[in-house]
């Protein structure tokens, strides 16, 4: 076979993750999406190497609301703090304060919507009146809600914030269960002698993942600005602590006379916002091609 007939066929050639991939790489937003994130992560994780912590709550009042320059990128606040330092720092919170809510969200919504579409009946029945009742809340006064009654803090507003979205995720892993209980190979564990958590978790979570994760993607950004609108109204970290939306309400005073203190950290939850979007569109787009425009 030519070199040419074996590039054509290739693709045919990839197993059933192997095309998933294929068909992401080949969504040009999805990969600047990547590259976005992973550039911010990389930046953050990397801060110590770079720009001591320190800074981030260190005063200089003589250096106050200097707009960016060489020793200030990012200028400084009212209190003479480095919003280099502040908004790098605080994307620890704002980004990966959101993968982790989502993850608890994650964890505890297959574990809910796993049971109630594997089983049925009065396990169903019992399960979904649960997340009926949280789904009647909207998630955002829900969240608001149970911060309110924890206190301020980031572990916290992780907690009340995975708490509020557990709902969505246990809908989207039941249907998905819904749709693949009764498949063939189901019943051909069953008949192995499969306990139930090896068939959910073997062959049926594999098998319906495609939907949860784009699921899983899309609603990390919705979390990002989540975990941001809570800092800006006071709910979520406590300042000197920066988180980016903690550093928007400490500076709305200000903005009107110096843009880049919100400017700045908008334009961060802006940037990861917008990649988590692209990202979680290209997975839907390569888990099935149908929805594609």
């Amino acid at each position: 076979m030519s070199k040419r007939n074996a590039k054509s066929t290739a693709p045919h050639e990839r197993s059933a993750w192997g095309l998933i991939l294929f068909r992401f790489q080949k969504n040009k937003l999805a990969m600047l999406g990547v590259v976005i994130l992973a550039a911010m992560a990389l930046v953050i994780l990397l801060a110590p190497l770079y720009v001591s912590y320190d800074r981030v709550s260190a005063l200089d009042v003589l250096n106050k609301f200097v707009t960016p320059c060489k020793e200030f990128p990012f200028g400084t606040d009212e209190l003479g703090r480095d919003l280099f330092a502040r908004v790098i720092y605080g994307g620890r919170i704002s980004l990966f304060g959101g993968i982790a809510t989502i993850v608890i969200a994650f964890s505890i919504g297959c574990i809910i919507g796993g049971a109630a579409g594997y089983f049925g009946g009065k396990v169903d029945t019992v399960l979904m009146r649960m997340i009926d009742m949280l789904m009647a809340i909207p998630s955002a006064l829900l969240a608001m809600a149970i911060i309110t009654a924890l206190g301020n803090g980031i572990w916290k507003l992780i907690i009340a914030l995975a708490i509020s979205e557990i709902p969505r995720f246990a809908r989207v892993v039941r249907a998905s269960i819904l749709t693949l209980r009764n498949q063939e190979y189901v019943e051909a564990a069953k008949c192995y002698g499969s306990s139930s958590l090896q068939i959910i978790m073997r062959h049926i979570l594999p098998n319906g993942i495609g939907p949860i994760i784009v699921s899983a993607t899309l609603m990390l950004g919705q979390t990002i600005i989540s975990i941001s609108s809570m800092g800006f109204l006071g709910l979520g970290v406590e300042s000197p602590t920066p988180e980016w939306g903690t550093i928007i309400s400490e500076n709305k005073i200000n903005i009107r006379y110096y843009p880049h203190l919100g400017l700045i950290p908008g334009a961060c939850i802006m940037l990861a916002v917008m990649a988590v979007n692209f990202i979680g569109d290209g997975l839907r787009d390569a888990f099935d091609p149908r929805t594609k425009n």
